[in-house]
């Protein structure tokens, strides 16, 4: 289940955002709230879409809670009801759980400490070829 931090409240969905969701997401967290021909000038330059695909996403994201959609005045305007940080904390559970799926604790802790291990050996080595540390 994710628990995404709607306005203050949890929105419970059990997949993660689409990649075409998080395109959306990505356009209205860079700036909102956006109308819906700055959104479809955006996801133009950014991943092609046309008009009419920016405009069907933005609904349907609209009618599962993702979006909110402002139509009180003469354009409508959309905002991210989704916050980004709960957004990529899901997605880096759902990465772990299909990396390490039907790993024992053991050795999903196993292989976390041994990353974590190779990245501080990697940064000591590059420190010891910088000028001056010393080091030939």
């Amino acid at each position: 289940m994710l628990g995404l931090q709607i306005g203050g409240t949890e929105l419970e969905k059990e997949n993660g955002l689409t990649g075409a969701e998080r395109n959306v997401m990505e356009c209205l967290w860079a700036s909102s709230p956006r109308t819906g021909r700055e959104a479809t000038e955006y996801l133009e330059k950014s991943v092609g879409w046309t008009k009419s695909a920016t405009l069907t996403m933005l609904r349907r994201m609209t009618e599962k809670g993702l979006v909110k959609c402002d139509g009180s005045g003469e354009v409508r305007l959309y905002s991210p009801l989704v916050v980004r940080e709960d957004a990529a904390m899901r997605e880096t559970g759902d990465f772990i759980n299909r990396i390490f799926h039907r790993f024992p604790q053991k050795r999903l802790t196993h292989a976390l400490r041994s990353l974590f291990i190779r990245q501080r050996l990697k940064r000591t080595e590059k420190n010891r070829k910088l000028p001056g540390n010393g080091f030939c």
